[in-house]
């Protein structure tokens, strides 16, 4: 190879490597783990082509502005449009994807039990919130458990790539409200694809991020 060449093909590397700010983070569990709740196909359609979809368009997106090279986090809180879309889609399907678990704690513990059973009388009462806010968020979203700093927990719906930092508050529980993170093994049974994802839903997660909020 030539000089000329050589210069060329590492210059087109760094140039690639300096552009891709963000790499895809695979899946805590096998792909199937989670069946029957949610099928391997769901969850390879769901991380492999929405997921990594949103993460290689951020990354084409920020080159070349202020965004990049920065957290995700501080381009989540000050971009918007195609940007805040993709960023903020990127960090909530990474938080969805943690807090589920082939193997769940299906209720919360310590602090967070007390702070669950204060506020809204039981665990259930928590789920069937979430779940009624599932079924009557109209279009795509999320649904969220939230505290604020005060230590108060609330329920919080997102439409499309909406999340609770942009409302000051920190999420502890995430329920994916887009028809690709259900639609192929519930088709539009939105309410039975929420009430079963408690199955896999690990509050050992949530009762982490309560402690380290």
């Amino acid at each position: 190879m030539s000089v000329r060449l050589l210069f060329i093909s590492l210059y087109m590397t760094l140039t690639v490597q300096t552009a891709v700010c963000f790499e895809p983070k695979p899946l805590p569990y096998a792909y199937d783990a989670l069946s029957p709740v949610i099928s391997e196909e769901t969850m390879h359609y769901h991380h492999d082509k929405h997921y990594v979809g949103y993460v290689n368009k951020l990354n084409e997106l920020i080159v070349g502005t202020p965004f990049e090279g920065e957290s995700l986090e501080d381009i989540i809180m000050t971009s918007d449009r195609s940007i805040f879309n993709n960023a903020a889609q990127v960090w909530n399907h990474e938080f969805f994807f943690e807090q589920l678990s082939p193997d769940p704690a299906v209720r919360p513990s310590g602090e967070l039990l007390e702070a669950v059973t204060h506020q809204f009388g039981s665990v259930e009462a928590v789920r069937t919130a979430m779940d009624e806010a599932a079924v009557n968020l109209f279009g795509s979203g999320w649904v969220w458990l939230v505290v604020d700093d005060e230590g108060e927990l609330s329920i919080l719906s997102t439409r499309n790539a909406g999340l609770p930092m942009r409302h000051g508050l920190t999420p502890l529980l995430a329920m994916d409200v887009w028809e690709h993170a259900y639609y192929l093994d519930y088709r539009n049974r939105r309410g039975d694809a929420m009430h079963e994802m408690w199955r896999v839903m690990d509050w050992r997660k949530a009762d982490e991020r309560y402690l380290n909020r």
